[in-house]
C-alpha cells in the first residue's frame, strides 16, 4: 500500500471493465415487482449494482443467495442473457460517491 492509499481503497485485484452488459433484472417470488439495475463495475470475479438503502428489495437480498437474473447486453442487437448469479456482498460505498446507497456485488455464473 502506498502512502496515499487508504485501507478501503486497496483491492485484492485490479478492476477489469468488461463491456458486455449494461443492466440486470432481478426478480423473486417475494417481490411485488421486478427490479432493474444498471451495472456499475466489473472485475474478473463479479460486478456491482447500486441499490438505495431504503429500497424494499434490500430486505430480500442475502449474501450467498443465488438468484435467476436477466442480463441486458450493451449492444441492443444481442439477446438478453438468462443466468444465475450469487450475491457476494452488500456493503456501503467506501468512497461515499453514492450517499444513501449500497453496493451489491454479484458473481454471474456461466449461462446454461
Amino acid at each position: 500500500m502506498n502512502e496515499n492509499e487508504t485501507e478501503s481503497e486497496r483491492r485484492t485485484e485490479n478492476r477489469t471493465f468488461i463491456n458486455l452488459y449494461h443492466s440486470v433484472l432481478i426478480s423473486k417470488r417475494e417481490f411485488e415487482l421486478s427490479y432493474h439495475f444498471r451495472i456499475r463495475n466489473f472485475s474478473k470475479k463479479g460486478m456491482c449494482i447500486l441499490v438505495r438503502e431504503d429500497s424494499k428489495i434490500i430486505e430480500h437480498l442475502h449474501v450467498g443467495e443465488v438468484l435467476n437474473m436477466q442480463f441486458y447486453p450493451l449492444k441492443e442487437s444481442d439477446p438478453i442473457e438468462y443466468s444465475k448469479a450469487e450475491i457476494k456482498h452488500i456493503s456501503k460505498d467506501d468512497r461515499g460517491r453514492f450517499p444513501g446507497h449500497l453496493l451489491v456485488g454479484l458473481n454471474k455464473f456461466e449461462s446454461e
